[in-house]
């Protein structure tokens, strides 16, 4: 049996409905998963999952709409993924946001709340709905998308990279705190993305060229290429990786 086979696992995706998020979807389900697609509008949730079981040619992705910035909401989507699937075997927390770009000096305070308790704050809660499920079973999988950006900083978007820098100290904690029970928690790190929460960097021609200009690879990276981490942390090929980052970013911080 290949070390990526994922057939009858069930994953919870937020933030699924478009960019990196969807790739995973769509590359968990294309190697057998279960997958619950899930952001704040439940037309595109049906959309995505609607465009991968035709793809697929088979009913792998179910539409559930959740807004993480609401702790009733993200309740809600686990116990509505339990009942639709029986269980959440890997739980991969991709919603996120930002709402402001400049000095951490000027960033209002609600838009630091904002960041926080959607990029942060969600995160905790979802594993904690997840994590009794899994240490009933001695079994499960938890992964943060989090950023290149938590491992620096910036002069540019500072507050969000402190709440990715956030995320890969709460994957340590997991893995230190669960690992006993055969739960496995890692956090992946994307460089820039084409993507559509990414727009305001890569489709900014000056962040774009510098960026590109001294990259390795002299480009930016795809959610696809992001994906391929996701299902290697999900499947038996990573069943000894645990409370560690994986940077995806195609040789930006060589």
């Amino acid at each position: 049996m290949s070390l990526f086979n994922l057939k009858n696992k069930s994953f919870l995706i937020t933030g699924s409905s478009k960019g990196i998020g969807k790739s995973i979807a769509f590359h968990a389900a294309s190697h057998g998963a279960k997958v619950i697609i899930s952001s704040r509008k439940i037309d595109a949730c049906q959309d995505t999952a609607d465009e991968i079981n035709d793809e697929l040619g088979s009913e792998l992705a179910f539409p559930i709409a959740g807004n993480i910035a609401h702790e009733s909401e993200l309740i809600d989507l686990v116990d509505k993924t339990n009942k639709l699937l029986g269980k959440i075997d890997v739980l991969i927390c991709n919603a996120a946001t930002n709402p402001f770009m400049g000095s951490m000096a000027d960033i209002p305070l609600d838009a630091f709340d904002k960041v926080m308790n959607n990029n942060v704050k969600a995160n905790h809660i979802l594993t904690n709905l997840v994590t009794p499920q899994m240490v009933k079973r001695k079994d499960g999988v938890i992964i943060i998308i989090s950023s290149v950006g938590g491992t620096r900083g910036s002069n540019l978007i500072g507050t969000y990279n402190l709440s990715k820098a956030a995320d890969i100290q709460m994957v340590k904690n997991i893995a230190v705190e669960y690992g006993q029970y055969n739960i496995r928690a890692n956090s992946i790190a994307p460089g820039l993305i084409r993507t559509d929460f990414a727009k305001g960097l890569w489709e900014n021609p000056v962040i774009h060229d510098n960026y590109t200009s001294t990259h390795p690879m002299r480009r930016i990276g795809e959610p696809d290429e992001v994906a391929g981490a996701a299902i290697m942390l999900a499947s038996d090929a990573g069943k000894y990786i645990n409370g560690q980052t994986i940077i995806v970013d195609g040789g930006a911080t060589a």
